[in-house]
């Protein structure tokens, strides 16, 4: 895909940060009060993305999601009660979304991608979650049911992409893996750490553990994010697209400006992904993953007027034997909306 947000996104988020009031401070409010806001959130991950480098389609391609998060009203009695004996008091959210990734070879120029190169392929999901939210920890579990394979349209979404801005298709999405109905139950938990005080500005780190259990993936993923800014209890961190390290799509608007810059990092215990390794009950291509993969990020979030804006930039290790091409690099853009 087309570097269609732009490479000077991260400039221009670090820009506006600078100019924020440092008294954009407000009062904290019950972090447990009622909060029947629901937040929507559309966001692209893209490998054109990159920092210091021209990167064309390769591996992780595109990723895209439009989701909904409940109001704290919005959660039926038996999820509530479920929540409750899963984790205590808390803030308890139900969540829903819609997502599609799209993985390529390094090779997009022929129509016969070389053995061992990552297989195309597409993934369309839905995902269910139940949320709970205390001032000092996130935790959420939930599902996803979808498809892998043409009925994911992974190829008419690049193609139909690149023929709408005049760019070469990408040849060898006849090769790319059968259709497989997919699911995955996963289970995440955050937690918050209060690093002190620099001046005006608070300091936290954010550790992070996931674990997906599914035909999709089986991996468990420990992580970490460590910010500086201001009001950064009006949320857990930017979020990613799974297997991403993510802090979620819930924010508050307790403060009139909150913002902060990150970096953080996790490593993934990968025992199986059905996009490397090829299709479960049928023949396919398929190439030999590899069982740990490790992650860097870096970005900046701001929330203001009911809306968060955050990048995150994403460095990957390979995830395949002998992947080319050094670190995998893409961008994680995301608006999320109180309304």
């Amino acid at each position: 895909m087309p570097d269609c947000w732009g490479k000077r996104l991260p400039a221009a988020i670090g820009g506006s940060l600078l100019i924020l009031p440092l008294t954009a401070m407000a009062q904290t409010p019950d972090p447990l009060a009622p909060d029947p806001t629901s937040v929507w959130t559309l966001q692209d991950e893209n490998a054109s993305a990159a920092i210091g480098a021209k990167l064309t389609d390769r591996y992780y391609v595109n990723g895209l999601k439009l989701g909904w998060v409940s109001g704290t009203d919005k959660v039926p009695g038996a999820l509530e009660n479920m929540g409750r004996a899963l984790w205590g008091d808390g803030q308890m959210r139900i969540s829903f979304d819609l997502t599609q990734q799209i993985y390529t070879p390094r090779d997009t120029g022929s129509g016969d991608p070389p053995p061992g190169d990552r297989p195309f392929a597409g993934v369309l999901l839905g995902n269910f979650g139940l949320w709970s939210d205390t001032p000092t920890t996130r935790s959420n579990v939930g599902f996803s049911l979808g498809i892998l394979g043409p009925a994911a349209l992974g190829e008419q979404v690049q193609n139909g992409f690149h023929s709408l801005i005049n760019q070469r298709g990408v040849n060898g999405w006849g090769t790319q893996l059968h259709n497989e109905p997919m699911f995955e139950f996963y289970s995440e938990r955050t937690w918050r750490l209060n690093l002190g005080n620099i001046g005006s500005l608070e300091t936290e780190a954010l550790p992070d553990l996931t674990i997906g259990l599914g035909v999709l993936r089986v991996y468990a993923q420990p992580g970490f994010v460590i910010r500086i800014g201001q009001g950064l209890d009006a949320d857990f961190g930017p979020p990613r697209l799974r297997p991403g390290l993510s802090g979620g799509d819930v924010f508050l608007h307790n403060h009139p400006v909150s913002w902060y810059v990150f970096a953080g990092g996790d490593g993934q215990a990968v025992a199986h992904d059905v996009t490397i390794e090829g299709n479960t009950w049928q023949s396919s291509r398929g190439a030999k993953r590899e069982p740990l993969v490790g992650e860097a990020e870096f970005g900046a979030a701001i929330i203001a007027w009911g809306m968060r804006l955050t990048y995150t930039q994403v460095f990957q290790s390979a995830e395949i034997r002998h992947q080319k091409g050094g670190l995998h690099q893409f961008g994680s853009l995301a608006l999320s909306v109180r309304f």
